[in-house]
C-alpha cells in the first residue's frame, strides 16, 4: 500500500468527497493559503473554484452560522478553523445552533457539517494559539468529537464526519502533519465512536488520542526493553467514546494509565477515569493514573514548553509509577 503524509490523506479526503458530492465544499480562512491550513487544501481551490471553496474574511461566528444554515438547507459543508483556540467566537453557532436543532425540530431535519478545529502547539505561540479544547466540545450533547491519530484514520475519519448527518468536531493537530503511513486511494471510512488496539500488551492499559498516541507508542517501546508490556489504545473517538474497548482491556491488565494533550481538570482523561471507575472499578488493582497539561496557559518560552507539554517520558514515568506501588489502597485488608 502506498504511503502518504497526514495532512496529504486530509486533502485526498477532501478532493474525493467534493468530486463525489456536490453538496460538500470548504469555508474558512486562509483555505487557499499553507500559512493557514498547510497542504490540507492544496489544489481544492484551482479544481472547484470559489464557491465551492470559500476563502472567507476573519470573522468565525459568520463563517460557522454559514455553514450551519448552509447545513440546514442541505448542504454538507466543512468548515475549518486553522487555529483552533478562535473557534471560541464561533460557539454560538456551534452550541446553541448545531448541537441542538436535530432535537428540538423532533428529528424532521439534521445539520451535516463538519467543523474542522486545527491545534497548532509549540514554538512559542504561548496561551492564545496553543490550545488543545476537545474536551470542551465533547461534554456538549449533540457533538460527535473524533481525533485521528494516523494518516489513514485521517482520510476514513473526515470522510465519516462528511458523511454523517449530525455535526462532528473534526480535530487535527499539526505535529502530525508530517507522518507517513499506509492510506488507500479509494474512498473508505473509519466508524465514528470505535477505537482501536495499536499495540496489545498484558500489564497496563494505556489508552490516548490525537498526537499523544504517538508519544503513547514510544512509550510503550521504551518500557518494552525493560520487560513493562503496555497495552495501547487509540480512541479515535472522544465523543462517543468506545467504552467497551477500554473496559475490556483494563479488565486485561487491571491498571489505567490516560495520555491527554488537554488540561487535566474536567479534561478527557477525567472522565474515562470516571467511566472506568463506575463500571469496573472491582477490576483495578492500582489507583488511575493521568498524564495530561498542567492547569496554567502554555508558555511563551521554549524551554518550559519542553516542560509543559506532555510526551513519551511523562508517560514512562507515570506507568513507572503504577507498577512500583503497593497495592491499592481500596484492596489492602484491616488486620483486628
Amino acid at each position: 500500500m502506498r504511503q502518504l503524509s497526514f495532512s496529504l490523506a486530509i486533502n485526498e479526503a477532501l478532493h474525493q468527497m467534493m468530486s463525489s458530492d456536490e453538496s460538500v465544499f470548504l469555508i474558512g480562512q486562509g483555505v487557499k493559503s499553507p500559512w493557514y491550513v498547510g497542504n490540507t487544501a492544496r489544489g481544492l481551490f484551482e479544481k472547484f473554484g470559489p464557491e465551492r471553496v470559500i476563502d472567507t474574511p476573519v470573522s468565525e461566528n459568520a463563517i460557522t452560522g454559514a455553514a450551519v444554515g448552509a447545513a440546514l438547507v442541505g448542504m454538507r459543508p466543512i468548515v475549518v478553523h486553522p487555529r483552533m483556540d478562535f473557534m471560541m467566537y464561533a460557539m454560538d453557532p456551534i452550541v446553541n445552533e448545531a448541537a441542538n436543532w436535530h432535537y428540538m425540530f423532533g428529528g424532521r431535519s439534521s445539520v451535516p457539517v463538519v467543523i474542522w478545529g486545527i491545534i497548532n502547539r509549540g514554538g512559542e505561540q504561548a496561551a492564545q494559539h496553543s490550545q488543545a479544547l476537545h474536551s470542551l466540545f465533547a461534554h456538549i450533547p449533540g457533538l460527535k468529537v473524533v481525533m485521528p491519530s494516523t494518516p489513514y484514520d485521517a482520510k476514513g475519519l473526515m470522510i465519516s464526519a462528511i458523511r454523517d448527518d449530525n455535526p462532528v468536531i473534526y480535530i487535527d493537530d499539526r505535529w502530525l502533519y508530517k507522518i507517513e503511513g499506509d492510506v488507500p486511494e479509494q474512498i473508505y471510512s473509519v466508524p465514528i465512536g470505535k477505537g482501536i488496539v495499536r499495540k496489545r500488551g498484558k500489564d497496563v492499559t494505556l489508552v490516548s488520542a490525537s498526537y499523544m498516541v504517538v508519544e503513547s507508542m514510544k512509550a510503550s517501546e521504551l518500557l518494552r526493553k525493560e520487560g513493562i508490556d503496555v497495552e495501547v489504545i487509540d480512541l479515535r473517538s472522544i465523543k462517543p467514546i468506545d467504552e467497551l474497548l477500554i473496559f475490556e482491556s483494563v479488565k486485561k491488565t487491571g491498571r489505567l494509565v490516560i495520555a491527554d494533550a488537554g488540561w487535566k481538570t474536567y479534561g478527557m482523561a477525567a472522565e474515562i477515569a470516571a467511566i472506568v471507575a463506575e463500571n469496573i472499578f472491582d477490576e483495578l488493582k492500582s489507583p488511575i493514573q493521568r498524564v495530561t497539561l498542567p492547569d496554567v496557559p502554555a508558555p511563551a518560552s521554549s524551554a518550559l514548553e519542553m516542560v509543559y507539554y506532555p510526551n513519551a517520558t511523562h508517560i514512562v514515568q507515570a506507568i513507572k509509577k503504577l507498577l512500583s506501588g503497593k497495592e491499592a489502597p481500596w484492596r489492602i485488608k484491616s488486620v483486628s
